[in-house]
C-alpha cells in the first residue's frame, strides 16, 4: 500500500547551519513545535516531550552536514512515527522541508489538520530565526 506524502516547506532568512542547529536541538522544540509544546527533558539518555498524546520520546538523526533533521516520535502506545525533515540552502537563506505522511486510517480532514499544524510550526520557526 502506498502512503500519501505532502511536502510542506518554508524559506527562512537565516543561514542553513543556524536553522539546522536550532531546529535539531530537542530542547528548542517547545519554542516552535506545537505538538511537542509541553516540557522537554533529557531523561535516561532519551529526549522526552509532553504532547497532546501524552509523554513521547523524540529521537533525531545524528548531527550531520547535509541538513537532515529526520526524527522519530515514539508515542505512549509504543508506535513510532518517522518524520522526514530537511534544511537546504536557498538563495534567500534556508529552505526547510517536512514530508508529512498520511498514516493508515487518517481521514482527509485529519490529514489537512496535520498539514496546517506543520505549516504553523514552520511559521513559528521562521519567526524565531529571522532577524
Amino acid at each position: 500500500m502506498s502512503r500519501e506524502s505532502r511536502h510542506i516547506s518554508t524559506v527562512i532568512g537565516a543561514e542553513p547551519a543556524a536553522v539546522h542547529a536550532f531546529a535539531g536541538d530537542p530542547a528548542n522544540l517547545p519554542r516552535w513545535a506545537a505538538g511537542l509544546s509541553g516540557s522537554v527533558a533529557y531523561v535516561d539518555g532519551r529526549w522526552r516531550a509532553e504532547s497532546p498524546m501524552g509523554t513521547v520520546t523524540v529521537t533525531f538523526a545524528p548531527a550531520n552536514e547535509w541538513g537532515v533533521l529526520d526524527h522519530d516520535v515514539e508515542l505512549p502506545s509504543g508506535e513510532v512515527t518517522h518524520n522526514p525533515l530537511r534544511v537546504t540552502a536557498h538563495p534567500d537563506g534556508a529552505e526547510m522541508v517536512f514530508s508529512l505522511r498520511r498514516a493508515d486510517g487518517v481521514t482527509d480532514d485529519e490529514f489537512e489538520r496535520d498539514a496546517a499544524a506543520v505549516t504553523a510550526d514552520m511559521a513559528r520557526l521562521k519567526q524565531l530565526l529571522e532577524p
